[in-house]
């Protein structure tokens, strides 16, 4: 007992500013197993969960599979921090209710139409709003409780996150900035995402979000029950794609001190609760594991296309796949058309007019689309759902004949 007092009496004397994001390290690869630590020695040597943890801090493993899960799908993570997350009051439901989040997807809550769809860019709003009151469901299907699903979200705001952060239990959100970069503080470390670039932030994990850019607006895709994988390249070979080494994760960094009055918002079957404690949960000295946030620079992707006839289809320009048991069935695939040369001879260049199994959400960054000349602004977004025919428009169609 004696010893547990000294334990938790000890101070690391070092605080770091939340907001600070000029000095930004990372670790590269997909998958890795990664260690990082704020200061050193706080990571133990030889095992997880020592009697005493180095500078008093806590042993807190996240989990983002079961603890049997094959070797080669198991991801999981041991934090170090100054205080376990455990620390908070219990969760209420927040009020006002958020009402623009769905995770279960039923006629109780939302409706189908196979009519093709097609949105303007949302208008970013003039009243205070930070990343999760901006935030809003557009489309999905399946249940976050049955774990197997996905939604599709998009948000606008104009001021960062205070004095709170999100975690979200239903699924994986992949963050797609369209205009204004995202500092986003994490639990392992900081994220800076600009347009033209993407974050994984896995499932349980808390985050916070700040605008250095004012206003912002942007895509995300969550999924339910899996986690994103890097696409198989097949016959393309060793090569291509979207490379590991490109994946960046964030190194440690930590607050400490308190925080009165902080609120952790978390998304728990689309509905959102709030916990408070007096702490940040930016408190990690120290971590090591494969379950990580993580971002991807989508100028780096190496596109493959036709160079003598014909059309590839579209799944050879997969970035992250988000695996089914069934084999070579994605429950969702996250593919980009980037700039590229179109080269191929007597063929009709923009993308055939199509019928398919899977249903289609896209968004634009920047620039236009080859399929959509009228219409298709940035920011905005258009839905075909499974088997609904779509193609190119009129504009497009007579243009490239």
């Amino acid at each position: 007992m004696e010893k547990k007092s000294q334990h938790q009496s000890s101070s690391l004397i070092r605080k770091t500013d939340g907001e600070d994001f000029s000095d930004l390290n990372y670790e590269s690869g997909f998958g890795n197993s990664f260690s990082s630590e704020a200061i050193d020695g706080a990571l133990p040597r030889g095992q997880n969960s020592p009697l005493v943890c180095p500078f008093g801090l806590y042993a807190e493993q996240i989990s983002g599979t079961s603890f049997t899960s094959p070797r080669k799908l198991n991801q999981r993570s041991w934090l170090y921090r100054i205080k376990p997350s455990a620390t908070h009051e219990p969760f209420k439901p927040r009020v006002p209710a958020h009402g623009k989040l769905v995770s279960e997807f039923d006629k109780s809550n939302s409706y189908t139409t196979p009519t093709q769809l097609r949105w303007k860019p949302v208008d970013i709003p003039d009243s205070p709003t930070d990343f999760i009151d901006g935030l809003y469901t557009i489309c999905g299907a399946g249940s976050s409780f049955l774990r197997h699903g996905y939604a599709i979200h998009m948000y606008t705001a104009n001021k960062s996150m205070d004095n709170c952060a999100f975690c979200n239990a239903d699924g994986d959100f992949l963050v797609v900035p369209q205009k204004g970069r995202l500092w986003i503080a994490t639990e392992c470390g900081k994220l800076e995402v600009s347009p033209g670039e993407i974050a994984v932030l896995p499932q349980g994990f808390r985050f916070a979000v700040s605008l250095p850019d004012g206003p912002s607006r942007g895509y995300i895709a969550e999924i339910f029950g899996t986690h994103f994988q890097l696409p198989d390249l097949g016959p393309i070979g060793a090569n291509g794609l979207a490379a590991p080494r490109d994946f960046l994760v964030p190194t440690a960094w930590f607050e400490e001190g308190s925080r009165l009055g902080y609120t952790i918002v978390q998304k728990f079957g689309g509905e959102l609760f709030t916990a408070r404690q007096d702490f940040s949960p930016f408190n990690v000295v120290a971590w090591h594991g494969n379950y990580v946030p993580y971002k991807y620079d989508l100028s780096k992707f190496c596109p493959f296309n036709t160079v003598l006839v014909d059309h590839g289809d579209p799944s050879i320009n997969t970035v992250l796949t988000a695996p089914t048991d069934k084999p070579g069935v994605a429950l969702l695939d996250f593919v980009i058309f980037p700039p590229r040369w179109l080269v191929a001879e007597h063929t009709f260049r923009p993308p055939y007019y199509h019928r398919n199994c899977m249903s289609e959400f896209m968004g634009l960054i920047r620039g236009g689309y080859e399929a959509k000349a009228d219409g298709f602004l940035p920011g905005g977004a258009s839905l075909h759902s499974c088997m609904t025919p779509h193609g190119p428009d009129t504009k497009t169609y007579e243009v490239c004949l």
